[in-house]
């Protein structure tokens, strides 16, 4: 993506950013009072050594040892204060991005083909980056780094040469910390890129656990999860070698220096060109000064991490611009126009549909016939707004999908997928779709509607039982009936089920159409996406696909009769109307 595609995302975050700016200037104030308060153990030492050892007061030495004792306790809770403004900075940061992460972590639209990119993940984890950075001890040490000039000059007031060697050595600390943010850059993305790649092939194995075991795939795809694993092993490993190298001779040198500082300053004062209090408070002001570098150095990986996450992040969120607020339409009517509707997947020249035109009505069916392959499940998805075609339009009641503000849209269409998948939470929130405002009286008639009222009472605990994924007492059937009754909540003007028989046994069957019926007798309008003959016989209109064209549109009667002729030739449709139980 280029820096002009870029630029939506930086000015994104750089809205972000200023909205922070009253915490993380209050932190920068913060900041110059504890620097100043640093002061306390050097002015201190003067002190002891040029005026307490010299006059033998004891009760200048209990002054100025209460003073110090409560410079320092006003430090500590500044700087206690100041970290708790840069954790909520922190915090900030990811309350403003975490709902458009989740939009962008969850975006199914492929890209138009001039993109050329696919949609944008891990936008959540590219937040905790940076939040983690903004309330780790590196945020404050840059804010503490812009006074080590100023400690390193008042070194130099004590003598030229302390100050000399207190800014030669910081020089070096400060080019060793430069020169490791720039040899480990390129090793440190590698490695993020590795460790990337085995996490989405970690979670996905986890996803699919139990089909990995039914193939038998269990030695495999662990064999390969270990193989991408000791790859961003062996990156890590040689990044965190020449990071460790980097705070190693850092801290050394850094400890070294106090030392010399100390050696000089001894020398001096037995020159009589200083006091012995400057030699000490020297010292301790060095180590003040070169802190803040020694903290970055050493803490150095979350820096970058977040200044990966941070282009990463600019570059996500310019690829789609956030949603606007939509305008509420009213309730639509079960009246679905498709208009010269092609999907071509994102880096790819084929369409999967191609030039789809078709109308549906208010108290009808639709079912979609044709092989595997045909595109029938894409056709799905692009009815129910979750795939926006490469071109043509789809709309509902008049309105295109995409002018719908996209929870009204969830409540007007309803979707059982051929693949049926169910979230962490109980039966009852999942059918509901986990809206917050449901009304326990609404799931129970979307379960009576689907028939699976009595399959969910006869579950260990009703409506309350614990689905996790890969995890779950509910078989197949009983899932898919679910499934249904999910998309009859809320009586949506349309519903669109993909395969919805496929594992449902006599009864099953019977209940999905006694729910078809249902829908079209209170004007509601039913598409599905068909392989066994049951499904259709409730269906007023059939549609044949192949190969992402229609082929033939018509009542279903004729249809199938036209099936029957051209059997021969269309082997997988024939196979409607002979195959199954007959219903057809």
């Amino acid at each position: 993506m280029g820096q002009h595609e870029n630029s939506f995302g930086r000015e994104h975050l750089r809205r972000v950013r200023h909205r922070m700016r009253g915490l993380l200037v209050n932190a920068a104030i913060f900041s110059v009072f504890v620097n100043l308060l640093l002061l306390t153990a050097p002015i201190y030492m003067l002190q002891i050594y040029d005026r307490v050892l010299s006059s033998g007061s004891v009760a200048t030495l209990v002054t100025l040892s209460l003073l110090m004792a409560f410079l320092f306790l006003m430090m500590g809770c500044l700087d206690y204060a100041r970290g708790r403004l840069l954790a909520r900075a922190g915090a900030r940061f990811q309350a403003e991005l975490d709902e458009r992460a989740f939009q962008l972590d969850l975006a199914v639209d492929p890209p138009q083909p001039q993109q050329q990119q696919s949609a944008p993940k891990g936008t959540i984890q590219n937040i905790d980056s940076i939040r983690r950075l903004l309330a780790s001890p590196v945020m404050s040490a840059m804010f503490d780094l812009p006074w080590t000039p100023v400690f390193l000059l008042a070194i130099t007031l004590f003598h030229p040469w302390l100050g000399a060697l207190a800014l030669s050595g910081g020089a070096v600390l400060i080019g060793a910390a430069l020169l490791n943010q720039w040899l480990t850059r390129g090793p440190v993305a590698a490695s993020l890129a590795h460790s990337r790649k085995a996490d989405l092939l970690a979670g996905r194995l986890q996803t699919e656990g139990q089909m990995i075991r039914a193939l038998g795939f269990t030695a495999g795809t662990g064999w390969r999860w270990q193989k991408l694993r000791q790859v961003a092993l062996g990156a890590a490993l040689c990044v965190s070698d020449q990071q460790s190298l980097f705070a190693v001779m850092t801290k050394t040198f850094r400890q070294f220096l106090q030392s010399a500082m100390l050696g000089l300053g001894a020398y001096l004062a037995l020159q009589g060109e200083m006091s012995p209090g400057a030699m000490i408070a020297g010292s301790i002001l060095l180590s003040r000064a070169l802190g803040p570098v020694d903290v970055i150095v050493g803490q150095w990986p979350i820096a970058q991490r977040a200044q990966a996450a941070w282009r990463t992040l600019a570059a996500d969120l310019s690829i789609t611009q956030p949603t606007a607020a939509k305008t509420t339409l009213p309730r639509p009517a079960a009246n679905v126009q498709l208009a010269h509707v092609t999907v071509i997947p994102a880096g790819q020249s084929f369409a999967v549909l191609q030039n789809i035109s078709f109308s549906l009505h208010p108290g009808t069916a639709l079912g979609v016939i044709g092989p595997s392959g045909a595109g029938k499940s894409t056709l799905a998805r692009v009815l129910t707004g979750a795939l926006r075609p490469t071109a043509g339009s789809v709309r509902l009641d008049g309105a295109a999908l995409h002018q719908y503000d996209p929870a009204q849209l969830g409540h007007a269409i309803g979707y059982l997928p051929q693949r049926v998948v169910f979230f962490d939470g109980t039966v009852a929130e999942n059918i509901a779709g986990f809206r917050p405002d449901t009304d326990d009286a609404d799931i129970v008639a979307a379960a009576r509607a689907a028939g699976a009222h009595e399959v969910i009472l006869s579950l260990p605990d009703g409506y309350d039982t614990m689905v996790t994924p890969g995890m779950t007492p509910i078989s197949g059937g009983q899932l898919q009936r679910i499934s249904l009754a999910r998309a009859l909540f809320g009586d949506p003007p349309l519903v669109v089920l993909d395969e919805p028989n496929s594992n449902l046994d006599h009864d099953g069957s019977h209940a999905l159409s006694l729910a078809i019926q249902a829908v079209k007798n209170r004007g509601g309008a039913v598409v599905i996406m068909a392989h066994r003959p049951s499904v259709i016989q409730h269906c007023d209109q059939l549609m044949v696909l192949e190969r992402g064209r229609i082929t033939d549109f018509g009542p279903r009667e004729e249809i199938l009769r036209k099936t029957v002729r051209s059997a021969p030739q269309h082997h997988a449709l024939y196979s409607i109307e002979q195959g199954g139980d007959g219903h057809a």
